[in-house]
């Protein structure tokens, strides 16, 4: 007997996912047919070979591979996984989430939550919300008392505009596992609804969660925050005021955001020397950007732009940020290199579910620290550039509870300071470079008159039909920023010189002068 035949099949899979990690694809290749030849049956070892080969570039080869493992067996639900991130990883989203519920179609993972839950974790990433749903959906009837899919069910449902149904999934969880208070749920709840009456029993609710034992830090901020927004609505200003600066000084103290590295990234982008390269125009893809310090009408001005037909909203996409930190765009990359890159955000922006549109909306509003390289990519871009009175501004972050790291600045007035003050600079310089790519629109403006907004807007980004502040969000659209409750409510003014009324609560907001 050889040595080789002597292997088990975990070593022959252990030595060519090595190779793989060393991007050694043709070595993992031949040790793979070798391995294969010992153990001709085996899947791992098939799904092996496809992620080498889709790590080697030739992914219509992976494809067919795990295809095949498929017709074989269809719910073979690794080979199912393996092939959706390979498929979202293109821009093939409808098909990654095809692949994903065939494979859960029939009795073979009736029973397997945690399946389940791997599925809507995958759907959600592919910004499917709605089969996310449906899978969470479907699992809930077969375990009806597991408090995790219910969590997941209203976090998918609150996306989706289904406010009370998500009320309903979220309260399950909250009531059935003491871990629930751990998953955000707090801040879903509180997002569910305008709160009328301080009666309401989540006010006594989260109060009673601040008093359980056990809780992590960012659990208890997050119950501050939620209690804030309560008290906000019910026009109880100073216990708000209170709440939101315990919830800022727990998640002050647990952020990994860096003022530092903040300061040098800004200083670099202003110091760059222009591209002098740049990609050819991708048919039928006209991406639209819009841009600007978070909480300044960014959300509320995608939704009503991406009402004619022909618009899609993609809503924060995290492609160009991504993109800008690859090796290859550093310095001055060259027009092959910008074109790859175009093609690759094209692919993940236009994906495979977007009918006819022709104009694709990107609303990530920390997008205004790469807009050379944006317009390096794609040179007749369109960038709106969001603002709003600084006063209001940097109070709706500060009471905003953020999950994601990069919104770490929000949690201190100084670093809002910062972010706000570098924005401004920022958007300076790139309006001198591109002054007719650009256009700036205040969010007191698109509250109080947005159909004349929009019209100018849609005149110059050349939109096909009017567009009207009357109009709502389609309830088939998901909106996963943080502003999913108030995008979804007819325009209003109520939040124009909101920062008024927290000026004898939160005496740091004076430094931004008179509203």
């Amino acid at each position: 007997m050889t040595l080789d035949a002597a292997r088990s099949e975990s070593e022959w899979l252990d030595e060519a996912r090595l190779r793989i990690l060393r991007g050694q694809w043709q070595e993992a290749q031949v040790t793979l047919e070798r391995a294969l030849t010992e153990y001709p049956g085996s899947k791992a070892l098939r799904r092996a070979q496809a992620a080498a080969l889709q790590q080697a570039g030739r992914k219509r080869e992976a494809e067919s591979l795990l295809q095949a493992l498929l017709e074989h067996d269809p719910t073979d639900s690794a080979s199912a996984f393996a092939l959706a991130r390979m498929l979202a990883d293109q821009g093939r989203v409808a098909a990654a989430a095809a692949a994903i519920r065939r494979c859960l179609v029939g009795d073979a993972h009736r029973d397997d939550a945690d399946l389940a839950i791997a599925a809507i974790e995958l759907l959600d990433d592919c910004a499917r919300k709605r089969d996310a749903a449906e899978v969470a959906a479907a699992a809930i009837a077969v375990h009806p008392d597991d408090a995790r899919l219910h969590a997941y069910a209203g976090m998918l449902q609150i996306q989706l505009g289904n406010f009370e149904l998500a009320r309903r999934h979220y309260l399950f969880a909250l009531e059935h596992d003491e871990r629930a208070w751990e998953w955000h749920i707090p801040i879903g709840l509180s997002s569910t609804q305008r709160y009328c009456d301080h009666a309401h029993a989540d006010f006594a609710s989260f109060e009673n969660g601040l008093r359980r034992g056990g809780l992590s830090d960012k659990a208890r901020a997050e119950l501050h925050f939620a209690l804030g927004k309560a008290h906000d609505d019910v026009g109880r200003f100073g216990e708000a005021a209170q709440h939101f600066r315990d919830g800022n000084a727990i998640l002050h103290r647990l952020t990994a955001w860096s003022r530092k590295a903040w300061r040098r990234a800004t200083q670099a982008r202003l110091a760059a020397a222009p591209f002098t390269h740049s990609a050819e125009a991708v048919a039928g893809f006209n991406p639209i950007f819009i841009v600007g310090v978070p909480r300044t009408g960014t959300t509320l001005l995608a939704e009503l732009l991406s009402l004619p037909p022909g618009v899609c909203n993609r809503g924060e996409l995290p492609w160009l940020a991504n993109l800008a930190t690859q090796p290859g765009l550093s310095g001055q990359p060259d027009s092959a290199a910008l074109q790859r890159a175009a093609t690759t955000y094209t692919a993940r922006a236009r994906r495979d579910d977007a009918g006819d549109a022709y104009w694709f909306i990107d609303k990530q509003p920390l997008n205004f620290r790469y807009l050379d390289l944006l317009f390096a990519m794609f040179p007749g871009a369109r960038v709106i550039h969001c603002q709003r009175d600084a006063r209001d501004t940097a109070l709706s972050l500060w009471t905003q509870c953020f999950l994601e790291d990069v919104q770490g600045y929000s949690y201190d007035f100084d670093d809002i300071a910062l972010v706000m003050h570098d924005c401004a600079r920022l958007m300076t310089h790139w309006r001198k470079r591109f002054p007719d790519s650009i256009r700036s629109v205040r969010y007191e403006d698109l509250a109080s008159d947005p159909d004349h907004v929009l019209a100018t807007l849609a005149a110059w980004i050349d939109l096909p039909a009017a567009i009207t502040g009357g109009n709502a969000p389609s309830p088939e659209t998901a909106i996963s920023s943080a502003s999913l409750w108030q995008a979804r409510q007819p325009v209003h003014t109520r939040s124009v010189n909101r920062a008024e009324r927290y000026l004898p609560f939160v005496p740091e907001l004076a430094r931004w002068g008179d509203a």
